[in-house]
């Protein structure tokens, strides 16, 4: 790889493909600590030699490109085979008579800078402060890597996605479309095909076969030349779920092609219903997203997901099963995948539709104002949409389909007539080919959208941070009345100490390095470090500038905390069956830079405090408790299990942290998909100022202890647990002898150790520091006399206990970890 200036004297450098520009520098250490590389000023040139023959008798050979960004040529041997102009397209060339044996590919890229110089028509009529360059309006290109407040580089330059060479033979199947749904309980599966023969004339016969939980079924298909149609029934079809609402339920898809060499794969499909509301006449702009999979409403919870191919992170399959798998043990149940970013490979999806993970997917448009009048630009539009909706359509995990990210909401605060947001691309194009596809999903014009202003929360499809980037108290989370939040709560979430140091190195945390990890909106005189002191403050009563003055390390740990506390009230205000909210979608869901981002996984994709607060509030099973003020202390239950719900609650309050001064149990029985609510003092069968909203003198209680409890046979099984302090946090560091904290280990099979964690007096935002092992639960909190339990996951193979220690926020100093 090798460039046309800039990086004077660099000679061609070893490049994984798919990969970057920025990941080639990066691992030839040519990419300085804290710097960002401007790459779109210069050309870069990818190449490799490989040997390959020509294509021999009934056979083709096929090159195919998944993703170039963004203006390439793409030269095989010497000869310019292709011009690209979206990093969006997909590509496959037919070189069957252009291989020589030995080939050579080249690829260049060509700097972008130059081309954002010339002047276009249409001229925008208006601009945004999110990208560098409002004429990256007029080129199909990913914004993140040049927004300068919160992606400001690299940007993405290069075959970033997988570049291949296919010999066919045979049977080829192209275009292919499967579209599965339920009538009357049965599923069905309706398929389109072509299947070219490379030799001699078309396929006699064809047959479609599915098999999966609701065994197998084979159904003919009508030929009419290349192509082949039909429709299969599946009695009483087993249907696809959410995760956290059931089991989501594939089946395998096989066509059965006359000639070809054995079954060819065809992929998996879920039966499911979907809709965007409880009634019929559910208008997503005025009511919001109350999502209906088979007829069961479903809280629809997650984050903004972050491509991770184009944050340096090159993932093979087993590396976006991880993540994945992070976010759906998280108790999320919905993925964003913003305007901002690209489109996944599809892998991704096939891994959501897997993992039961729903799928937000918005085109890739943001805040700008696309020249849909040049017809050259519609053109690309128009092809790049309808590829999105081949991979994507029949899906069960594409749940919604956005116009884009925020362009209404731009319109709209710069004083426009929001109208001008919507227009032809948005209200007109995008639809229609939605339609056109026969996709089963909510078509969202724009997030956010809906009301007078399309920025108001309590109609449509919100933007949400009032809580958060706004510095609005906790209670507005219910003023609001949020209908559903697209994005909400950004926060600079602090990461764990290992990420902290290499985003310092030993620097203060003034230092330009960790602040590169901090996210800002591009103009204001804040950023969201800003943010998290200001709850810092509210939550915690303390002043962050002279904390941070003073402890460095104890303003970290608050602030790991505080953010994750915010998080944790706010989707519990939400998720109350009293709450208008269908659901919100934290921003981001990992970092893009190590330092303090907006994710809740840092940028090597290790859980934050605020993720475990999360966790714990998104459970499937959950107990939490909301402030009601002079209504008292109110407890809810959630059950999304398709089986009911047999339990006890139990409310338990502690005065000075240690003395329980009350407790009462009632047994719950919650149906399938459900929820249940109590009054706490009703509960307790008396008024005891739970809130201490009354204040007729101190509070009675310093802690108030819910939790959701099962006999299991061998005693009570602690199902969910949740905490409030009506006065104040307990902040006031105790002496490991007075807190009585302590912490075994066992070992727990073949999967790792069961770690048990008693406390004398109230442990506080407990955190677990075992080297080599990852915790199930971590910054959780310890009943007074109670114990809680988790299980330590080893990093790697073969790794031992060597030794660990609890921290706690009222704890000075730490406990070592005892093992029996």
């Amino acid at each position: 790889m090798c460039d046309s200036g800039g990086f004077d004297g660099l000679d061609w450098l070893a490049a994984r493909v798919p990969g970057t520009a920025a990941g080639a520098l990066r691992d030839a250490g040519l990419w300085p600590a804290g710097e960002l590389p401007d790459l779109d000023s210069q050309d870069w040139w990818f190449r490799v030699r490989f040997p390959a023959p020509p294509a021999g008798g009934g056979e083709e050979v096929v090159l195919g490109l998944e993703g170039i960004a963004t203006v390439a040529e793409v030269h095989l041997n010497g000869e310019r085979l292709l011009e690209s102009d979206s990093m969006f397209a997909a590509h496959e060339l037919d070189v069957s008579a252009r291989l020589t044996g030995e080939n050579e590919l080249a690829i260049r890229c060509c700097a972008l800078s130059p081309l954002l110089r010339v002047r276009r028509r249409p001229r925008a009529r208006w601009r945004s402060q999110l990208v560098s360059d409002g004429n990256l309006r007029f080129f199909r290109t990913m914004l993140l890597g040049r927004a300068p407040g919160f992606a400001p580089g690299p940007a993405a330059v290069g075959p970033w996605r997988p570049v291949w060479l296919e010999r066919r033979r045979g049977i080829v199947v192209e275009e292919l479309t499967l579209r599965p749904h339920l009538n009357d309980g049965d599923g069905l599966l309706a398929v389109r095909a072509r299947a070219r023969a490379l030799e001699g004339g078309p396929p006699q016969a064809a047959e479609l076969e599915l098999s999966g939980p609701s065994g197998t079924h084979r159904a003919p298909l009508k030929l009419a030349g290349e192509v082949a149609e039909g429709e299969l029934r599946v009695p009483r079809a087993t249907r696809w779920w959410p995760h956290t609402h059931g089991e989501p339920a594939l089946h395998d898809v096989r066509l059965l092609v006359a000639g070809a060499a054995g079954p060819i794969e065809a992929g998996r499909v879920g039966f499911r219903d979907l809709a965007p509301g409880p009634a019929a006449a559910h208008d997503v702009e005025a009511d919001g997203l109350a999502l209906q999979v088979n007829g069961d409403g479903v809280f629809a919870r997650g984050a903004v997901w972050t491509p991770l191919d184009l944050i340096g992170m090159a993932p093979d399959a087993r590396e976006l099963r991880a993540a994945l798998e992070r976010a759906r043990d998280g108790g999320m149940n919905m993925l964003r995948l913003p305007g901002t970013g690209a489109y996944e490979q599809d892998v991704f999806y096939d891994l959501c539709d897997e993992l039961g993970l729903l799928v937000w997917q918005d085109f890739m448009f943001a805040n700008l104002d696309y020249p849909v009048a040049d017809e050259r630009f519609r053109a690309t539009v128009d092809r790049e949409v309808r590829s999105v909706l081949a991979r994507l359509a029949g899906r069960p995990s594409l749940a919604v389909l956005c116009g884009n990210s925020e362009v209404e909401q731009q319109v709209a605060m710069l004083g426009l007539d929001p109208a001008l947001g919507r227009g032809t691309l948005f209200g007109e194009l995008l639809p229609a080919l939605v339609r056109e596809a026969a996709v089963d999903a909510v078509y969202v014009p724009s997030a956010p959208c809906g009301g007078e202003l399309p920025f108001r929360p309590d109609r449509g499809v919100a933007n949400y941070y009032g809580v958060g980037g706004y510095r609005r108290p906790l209670e507005d989370a219910r003023r609001a009345e949020v209908r559903f939040a697209a994005e909400c709560l950004a926060f600079a979430n602090v990461p764990g100490e290992a990420i902290v140091e290499m985003a310092l190195g030993g620097a203060p945390v003034q230092h330009p390095r960790w602040k590169a990890g901090v996210p800002r909106d591009a103009g204001a005189g804040w950023d969201f470090e800003d943010v998290r002191d200001h709850y810092l403050d509210r939550l915690f009563g303390v002043d962050p500038v002279a904390l941070r003055s003073i402890d460095h390390a104890r303003y970290l740990e608050l602030s790991r905390a505080v953010t994750g506390e915010v998080m944790a009230e706010v989707f519990g205000e939400w998720r109350r069956s009293g709450s208008p909210c269908g659901g919100g979608l934290v921003l981001w869901l990992r970092d893009l830079m190590p330092g303090a981002g907006w994710g809740i996984l840092d940028y090597h994709g290790e859980p934050k405090v605020a993720y475990h607060h999360l966790r714990r509030t998104l459970a499937p099973v959950a107990v939490w408790m909301t402030d009601e003020g002079l209504g008292g202390i109110r407890v809810h239950v959630a059950n999304d299990r398709p089986e009911p719900l047999g339990a006890r609650v139990r409310l338990a309050l502690y005065r000075d942290f240690e003395q329980r001064v009350e407790e009462a149990c009632e047994p719950v029985e919650v149906a399938p998909r459900s929820g249940w609510e109590r009054d706490g003092e009703a509960l307790l069968g008396r008024f005891v100022d739970l809130s201490w909203s009354y204040r007729f003198g101190p509070p009675a209680q310093d802690v108030i202890v819910v939790s959701l409890e099962r006999e299991d046979g061998a005693g009570l099984e602690l199902l969910s647990q949740a905490m409030r302090f009506p006065a104040a946090r307990p902040l006031m560091s105790e002496r490991a002898e007075r807190l009585g904290l302590q912490g075994t280990v066992e070992l727990n099979g073949a999967s790792g150790l069961r770690l048990a964690v008693r406390s004398r007096r109230l442990a506080y935002g407990v955190r677990v520091h075992v080297p080599g092992f990852e915790s199930s639960d971590d910054a959780f909190s310890v009943e007074p006399g109670g114990e809680r339990v988790v299980l330590l996951r080893p990093r790697g193979e073969d790794m031992a206990f060597e030794g660990g220690a609890l921290s706690a926020l009222n704890l000075e100093g730490r406990v070592r970890i005892a093992e029996t």
